[in-house]
């Protein structure tokens, strides 16, 4: 199966063609380009430099959240139109559990987060089953030395991975010297997600675990802004 994959829930966002788990093109977004205006050409380099066709795409992968609401919103948009036009499944993913992905096997517990801006991580804590991940709880936007916390009590005093794009969100907060105490780090990892984005989609799609555009919703986490100030507003504050 080709999957088209896409992944714009920062800016350092990216789009890839793969045929089952050979990812065939990889366009990363570099540049301080809106998304509205990047996306389309780059799926288009990314199909081209795969002798590829849209019509030849089968299903699409798409990141969900959480992330930027510009991002997420522009990505899904667009990946709705396209299975509305071409009559393909989604598989919608999330940014946390592509970062998961990517950690080496030797732990049960893995943590992954991103930045969130405003002084917050994008949290998430998984347990190893064989060799897939379960996360455990909600994920969470948060402040960075609180996730810390958070895992280490889903953990119950086991060692971590944490893996991360963003490692110094938590590297300088108090409650992470308890962990380097254990001996952990945070495994760095590349900022290139469409690719495992691309190959939880299709183990989804195997799985009967897709959507269709009616029914694709954004995974935000955090309430926008304007929810925010709408709210605060209306509430005199």
């Amino acid at each position: 199966m080709i999957v088209l994959a896409i992944d714009t829930c920062d800016s350092r966002g990216s789009v890839a063609a793969l045929r089952d788990e050979v990812v065939l093109k990889v366009v990363a977004h570099e540049s301080q380009e809106d998304y509205s205006s990047w996306l389309l050409p780059a799926v288009r380099e990314c199909l081209e430099g795969s002798g590829l066709r849209m019509e030849d795409v089968g299903a699409y992968a798409a990141a969900a959240g959480p992330g930027s609401f510009t991002g997420v919103r522009v990505g899904l948009t667009t990946v709705k139109a396209w299975a509305e036009v071409y009559g393909r499944r989604i598989a919608a993913v999330s940014r946390l559990e592509a970062l998961a992905a990517e950690a080496p096997v030797g732990t049960a517990w893995v943590a992954a987060f991103a930045n969130a801006q405003r002084g917050q991580v994008f949290g998430a804590v998984y347990q190893r089953n064989g060799t897939s991940l379960v996360r455990l709880g909600d994920e969470m936007v948060i402040a960075p030395g609180k996730f810390v916390e958070a895992a280490a009590e889903f953990a119950g005093g086991e060692r971590i991975l944490w893996v991360s794009t963003d490692a110094g969100c938590v590297i300088s907060e108090e409650a992470w010297k308890a962990r380097e105490t254990l001996g952990e780090s945070v495994e760095r990892v590349s900022s290139v997600r469409a690719p495992m984005i691309g190959r939880i989609g299709l183990a989804a799609l195997a799985e009967g675990r897709f959507t269709d555009a009616l029914a694709l919703d954004a995974n935000y986490v955090r309430r926008s802004d304007a929810e925010i100030f709408w709210k605060g507003a209306a509430h005199g504050s």
